[in-house]
């Protein structure tokens, strides 16, 4: 996470930049985006008239596990080029090639290095699956407009008011197989005014626009209600199973030329799992998850229309400036870029 260069709690419309991630800020004080809401990861795992259940969605896994298979294959097959070529080499100088070759392939150091990379990696996963086990899910409350948490298991519950929730978009660049390439981010961050802990939740995206996205999701279910959120895709396309692997494959297929779609998505999926990854992750789903404590059960019950929480005169404010903002055809970051020049005195330049 990037250094606050605010010194204070962040705010809605703050931007920050360090080292080459750069960092804008949606809330406290969760105004309209003017995105619609929707999901591209299948977050919301429950949602009724009183809460929402946030969690960590199957295609998170299948990445993961899709990443570590791949990393360790590719090591095994540069070690199993290297030795290729050294008992060529071997054979090039007079001396036996299948010989030369298979003391240099069973050498007890590269395949304990690659153990050990495997190893690494296997913990790595498991430590994921297994916090994902024992925290329950984010609750939003939108009747008493509040957030349920629970940092670790055996841990009371803590919760923090609506408004003063942390949420930011990210946008960095990642290594990928095929390139450099730009990477995407919603990060929430739930901050408990006692003790200044922050749990942070990242949820990654293919774009921008995506990340925006999943916030508007919450932010108009906690302000509008269930039927603000989108429609449910059906549960096998969802990111991370067999048919959305199959469905990826497809476009792949026509969008691309047979020869890309051979080294670029064939031959990568393969040494990476191919489906593996995906049973991998329904296997993750499949999982007992832990249950909300009593207290947070009882915080979730349904409340008489009277004693329902209110948005704060701010933020009802705040929600019709930015609405005339976008009648008016401008965006967020042009919303703020007039609120920041007008707060420095300068001439807004809308």
């Amino acid at each position: 996470m990037p250094e606050n260069k605010y010194d204070r709690l962040p705010q809605a419309g703050d931007f920050e930049r360090e080292s080459g991630t750069e960092v804008f800020y949606l809330s406290p004080k969760p105004f309209p985006t003017g995105m619609p809401a929707f999901s591209s990861r299948q977050l919301h795992r429950e949602s009724n008239e009183v809460f929402l259940d946030f969690a960590v969605g199957r295609g998170t896994f299948e990445f993961m596990s899709r990443g570590g298979i791949g990393s360790v294959m590719f090591m095994a097959i540069f070690f199993f080029l290297c030795t290729l070529f050294m008992g060529s080499a071997a054979f090039y100088l007079g001396r036996p090639f299948w010989s030369s070759w298979l003391h240099h392939l069973m050498n007890p150091f590269l395949w304990g290095f690659i153990g050990f990379l495997a190893a690494m990696y296997g913990s790595i996963f498991f430590y994921a699956v297994r916090q994902v086990s024992i925290r329950p899910p984010i609750r939003f409350n939108r009747q008493r407009r509040e957030v349920a948490f629970v940092f670790k298991k055996g841990e009371a519950p803590r919760y923090i008011p609506w408004e003063e929730v942390i949420a930011c978009v990210s946008v960095g660049q990642t290594v990928t197989q095929y390139a450099v390439t730009p990477s995407f981010a919603l990060m929430i961050g739930l901050r408990d005014a006692n003790t200044g802990d922050v749990l942070w939740v990242t949820v990654p995206t293919a774009t921008l626009g995506l990340a925006v996205s999943e916030w508007e999701a919450i932010r108009a279910y906690m302000e509008e209600g269930v039927s603000a959120l989108p429609e449910p895709q059906p549960e096998e396309y969802e990111e991370g199973t067999v048919a959305y692997f199959n469905l990826c494959r497809q476009v792949y297929r026509t969008e691309h030329s047979y020869l890309r779609y051979l080294f670029g998505f064939l031959a990568i999926q393969f040494f990476s799992g191919w489906h593996l990854p995906c049973h991998i992750s329904a296997w993750v789903n499949r999982r007992p998850k832990a249950s909300f404590p009593k207290e947070v059960l009882n915080w979730s019950q349904p409340l008489p229309p009277e004693q329902w929480a209110v948005p704060s005169e701010g933020l009802k404010k705040q929600s019709a400036n930015i609405r005339k903002a976008f009648a008016k055809g401008q965006n967020l970051l042009d919303y703020f870029k007039v609120q920041l020049s007008q707060a420095e005195g300068a001439p807004a330049d809308a």
